[in-house]
């Protein structure tokens, strides 16, 4: 990254006062900006709402010129609420704020899978004003970089929180007072703990340890990016380059940094010192704001916009108020519906947020958001034939829509593995999920999820133990270890399957070249495919039907065996340990249970649960012709 500083102009900076807040002057009309990548909803009049739009187009290509490996989107433009006053700027900043005493806000930046939300104060006062909004702008170009740990992403957002942007040219790197104030008044941490703090690290959730945690990423960015520039090196670049081929932080810091112990002697005198330097960088990028499309936006529309930032908020009460006043004004309003349908989701009724979703799409065909929520709430319950249709159809309509979004990819991956259908294609589609937000575990364990249900066992723990290097907090770790544990588990069952299916082959064949096959009444019965360690303890029973309705979800099955009278529901938890046999013929080729089973007659031995509320469990399968 230093390299990219050798064209910028170093400039020495003495701490100062807060310059006094400005005046306000409210403005009651709402306008509405769009540039190619920011939509603007003011409060104030069109040309302010062109030179904000103009400043976040800014904003964007100064970061990616400093990020251009990074190179990212959101799969939607990030909606910039900018109100004039603090009236209008508490009624929709976060609850925790609105407390006496709270801090006070300038910017938010807000983030979610399906949008993102900046809002803005225009009369903010202070140093930096909007060091929320570009920290948080950082995070997100560097939301891609998952070999990146986490001192090094504070840092860099802790760095550019500060920058200023300005016609032409733009403000890098000043220094902050209050961490600049903390590291005076603290003992840094060593080198050797920055570098290894994680998710889980109390350095990161303590509030007395991880304001020095923050601070000091923030000190340690700015010392190593001045030195580069001052030393005409680019050892903060190679730091991250040896990160990006997968070499051990600690490793890498020995590497592009030496003596780790001089580095931390050396930050202590910097932080220490009475003045700092920022660096200045021309723009090179011009912004045409005549360009951007302008309109008034209409009260109703307005407001269904801060309804739905109130609602991924958590302020689901005043969100609610909001969308009752524009529904009730504007019934066909599409925002509304999916924001109605949003917060239904939230408080689980599913069935009512399925039906707000569903109505958004009959208004707007080409909102790819209620197509991917429809089918997300539809995915929630029971679906027959036609509805299956439906949710695929939406799936897919969704990815055309908006082919960034990667919760689409992800939904219909899941979707078409639960039916065993197209895997190949299942498979893609969460890899192109993954390849969106490399940093979504879930994603990579819905990647194995696949992967053991096309019986790629080996291949799926695979993914869980580089997943296991991504995981963010406590619970995304304990969800990785126990599929890991799934995906091991299932290997080596899978390959125990494999090696009685085998050896059930050979033998065939071998009774077949001896002549035996034909003085049989009888195939050979197929071995057990593993060892059992359900203990049945209710009575056995026997049925004889056609196995109907087969389902599988990793390695559980569930089926139907339709008599003549009824339909006997029966289910196993793992289906690499059924016995299978074949009466009367030799079955062709290998026996996929999920996908082999269904329509033939059989006969299937199956065992009550002490818990007459329980499902069956199956015990045995012997297929007849």
């Amino acid at each position: 990254m230093a390299n990219k500083f050798g064209a910028l102009l170093l400039v020495i900076l003495c701490l100062t006062c807060i310059p006094p807040v400005p005046a306000r002057d409210k403005v009651e009309n709402w306008v509405e900006v769009r540039s190619p990548h920011f939509i603007v909803a003011t409060t104030s009049n069109e040309k302010q709402a062109r030179h904000i739009a103009g400043q976040f187009e800014r904003m964007r290509s100064v970061f990616h010129a400093l990020f251009p490996k990074l190179q990212i989107d959101p799969s939607s433009p990030i909606v910039v609420i900018a109100v004039k006053d603090e009236k209008d700027f508490r009624a929709l900043e976060p609850e925790q704020y609105l407390a006496k005493g709270s801090l006070q806000l300038g910017g938010l930046f807000l983030r979610a899978p399906e949008k993102n939300y900046v809002l803005m104060r225009l009369e903010a006062g202070g140093d930096h004003p909007y060091s929320v909004v570009y920290h948080e702008y950082t995070h997100l170009l560097l939301s891609k970089a998952d070999w990146m740990p986490l001192w090094m992403n504070e840092g860099m957002a802790s760095f550019y929180e500060t920058t200023e942007i300005e016609d032409k040219e733009a403000e890098l790197g000043k220094p902050s007072v209050e961490y600049v104030r903390l590291l005076r008044e603290s003992r840094l941490m060593p080198l050797s703990t920055l570098f290894s703090v994680d998710f889980n690290s109390p350095y990161y959730h303590d509030q007395n340890k991880g304001s020095v945690f923050y601070a000091e990423t923030w000190a340690l960015v700015h010392y190593l990016h001045v030195k580069d520039y001052r030393d005409k090196t680019a050892r903060f670049q190679q730091y991250a380059d040896l990160l990006a081929q997968k070499t051990d932080p600690q490793t890498a810091a020995v590497t592009a940094f030496g003596d780790l112990k001089k580095l931390e002697h050396d930050l202590q005198d910097y932080v220490q010192q009475a003045a700092f330097v920022y660096f200045k960088k021309k723009l090179t990028t011009e912004v045409d704001e005549s360009s951007f499309k302008a309109a008034p936006l209409p009260a109703a529309q307005a407001d269904a916009v801060r309804a739905d930032f109130l609602a991924y908020n958590r302020r689901t009460h005043d969100a609610r108020a909001l969308l009752d006043h524009v529904l009730h004004d504007d019934p066909k309003n599409v925002s509304a519906h999916e924001t109605m349908g949003y917060l239904e989701f939230q408080d689980g009724h599913i069935a009512e947020a399925k039906k707000w979703y569903g109505e958004a799409v009959q208004l707007d065909s080409q909102s790819y958001l209620s197509h991917y929520y429809f089918a997300v709430m539809s995915m929630q319950g029971p679906l027959d034939a036609s509805s299956e249709g439906q949710v695929e159809n939406s799936l897919r309509q969704a990815i055309k829509l908006n082919p960034s979004f990667d919760p689409s990819f992800d939904r219909l991956a899941v979707f078409l593995a639960s039916r065993r259908r197209n895997l190949d294609e299942a498979h893609m589609m969460e890899l192109t999920a993954v390849a969106l937000d490399p940093a979504n575990v879930g994603y990579r364990v819905n990647v194995a999820n696949i992967l053991m249900i096309m019986g790629r066992g080996h291949d799926a723990a695979q993914v869980l133990r580089a997943a296991m290097k991504l995981a963010k907090s406590p619970q995304e770790n304990e969800m990785l270890t126990q599929a890991l544990i799934h995906a091991e588990e299932f290997a080596s069952e899978k390959a125990e399957a494999d090696e009685r299916q085998k050896h059930w082959s050979d033998e065939a064949k071998a009774r077949e070249v001896a002549g035996s096959a034909d003085n049989s009444s009888e195939a050979p019965e197929r071995p057990r495919l593993a060892h059992r360690e359900f203990v049945p303890s209710g009575p056995h029973h026997f049925v004889t039907g056609v196995i109907k309705e087969v389902r599988c979800n990793d390695s559980n099955m569930d089926l139907v065996v339709k008599t003549n009278a009824k339909g006997v529901n029966l289910h196993s938890d793992n289906y690499y340990r059924l016995q299978f046999s074949a009466l009367g013929f030799e079955p062709a080729g290998e026996l996929h249970p999920c996908t082999d089973l269904d329509g033939r007659p059989a006969k299937v031995e199956y065992v009550e649960a002490a818990d007459k509320s329980q499902t069956p469990q199956l015990l045995s399968v012997e297929l007849h012709k």
